[in-house]
């Protein structure tokens, strides 16, 4: 028994680790550069950068693994990706960071999807849910520590960058020498925007309009709260709070979207991010106690509302297409994020810190003016005809493989003949919504 499940556990080491360093790294990069005196436009740009590089690792890592194998291409991902911390530590300057920012987005998305695609391997019909539950708190666990151990250190030193250098090296050990065997080749999906639209066009323009909002947020949250005068472990709150508030709001917001029309309660969710947003701008609040709480609002809602998007469109899809929408949702997704933090960066610059939450609340009033009009236009589902809804990750740490993850059985069954398989790897050893 414990034999069988070592394995598993090494590839849940594996991405703690590397859950773990993306928390650092995503954190520091935003503190330190604010420090240095980066304009918040360009440190908008790095979350621009990290959104290019991880839709290029979702579409490009399942053709890199077919030529060299799981275990080379994880093991070359994460020790470029600690490259890209080092070097970011010994070139402190943002034209640097912009294009290595992207180079960590694209190896922790092709590292990700690698650990997803071993753990789809190892899952039955009676473990999926199970082992994706894990997967998904250890990874929950592992972003929030690493984001935490900022409070630990001096942020204008080289510790915080070293720690996620080793720690990312430390990602690719229990992969390494594990017995686990090869698994099958990795999910690979296209934009099919067209496709999508036909399918769902809400969940389409909702998902555009959750990367710019989320990807803003998650980019420039640091810099606010440093603009604003927090200290450092009142910035690390502030940013690992709403992940955690979204992460618990996803049950309440799943019961609900499961009864009710799925459009009606994204709307709801989304009217109390426009209530965070307005008060981020207009109250001006700058004392800690109330800003973590601020925060606690935006994240509980604005990280609830992926799922919400993904369930309904998985209502309308057709069997044999559920892995393609959530796929290409999430590709939609990044298109949302590479415009975010560009936007709401330029946006902090020109008009000040809470210019972030202008951005972030004029992406939310489209979403509930689109959702609006939608529910004019188009009848709900039916219950009968509604897909499970299941609490998902982060958007911004999901790859097609963590939609195979999440998939049950028969929804796998369905979508067999639609995946668009590499080739095999060789051996590791040498009327719709």
């Amino acid at each position: 028994m414990v034999r069988s499940l070592l394995p598993l556990s090494a590839l849940l080491m594996g991405s703690a680790f590397l859950l773990f360093a993306g928390g650092v790294n995503g954190l520091i990069l935003p503190i330190r550069g604010e420090a240095e005196g980066f304009t918040a436009a360009s440190l908008g740009l790095l979350g621009t950068g990290w959104a290019v590089g991880y839709v290029a690792g979702c579409m490009r890592t399942p053709a890199l693994v077919a030529r060299v194998g799981h275990i080379r291409a994880f093991g070359a991902m994460c020790a470029i990706a600690a490259i890209a911390v080092l070097l970011s530590l010994v070139l402190i300057t943002p034209w640097v960071w912009i294009p290595v920012r992207a180079l960590s987005g694209f190896c922790f998305a092709g590292a990700a999807m690698i650990v997803e695609s071993w753990l789809n391997e190892r899952a039955d019909a009676s473990s999926r849910g199970r082992i994706f539950g894990i997967y998904t708190m250890v990874n929950l666990a592992a972003t929030t520590a690493g984001q935490m151990v900022l409070t630990l250190g001096d942020s204008n030193g080289y510790f915080f960058f070293v720690l996620a250098a080793m720690v990312y090296c430390l990602a690719l050990l229990p992969t390494a020498i594990s017995a686990t065997t090869t698994p099958r080749p990795l999910t690979q999906v296209s934009l099919d925007l067209r496709g999508l639209w036909k399918n769902s066009p809400i969940a389409v323009f909702a998902v555009l309009m959750v990367g710019v909002s989320n990807a803003a947020f998650g980019t420039l949250a640091a810099v606010y709260a440093a603009r604003i005068q927090l200290e450092l472990d009142d910035i690390a709150f502030f940013a690992s709070i709403p992940i955690l508030a979204g992460a618990a709001m996803q049950i309440p917001v799943g019961i609900a979207s499961d009864k009710f029309d799925r459009r009606k309660v994204l709307i709801g969710v989304t009217v109390f991010a426009l209530l965070a947003d307005a008060l981020f701008l207009f109250t001006g609040a700058t004392q800690p106690l109330v800003v973590l709480a601020l925060s606690a609002l935006f994240g509980a809602t604005v990280f609830s509302m992926y799922p919400v998007i993904v369930a309904h469109a998985n209502d309308h899809a057709e069997p044999g297409t559920f892995i393609q929408v959530s796929g290409g949702l999430l590709l939609v997704f990044g298109i949302g994020s590479i415009v975010g933090p560009t936007v709401a960066g330029f946006a902090m610059t020109s008009f000040g810190a809470t210019s972030l939450f202008a951005i972030t609340g004029v992406a939310h009033i489209l979403l509930v003016l689109f959702a609006l009009l939608r529910l004019k236009i188009a009848p709900p589902v039916t219950a009968e005809n509604k897909a499970l809804f299941q609490a998902k990750p982060l958007a911004r740490g999901s790859t097609p493989e963590t939609a195979a993850l999440a998939a049950d059985q028969s929804e796998l069954d369905a979508d067999q003949p639609s995946q668009k398989p590499t080739s095999t790897p060789p051996a590791e050893n040498d009327p719709k919504e």
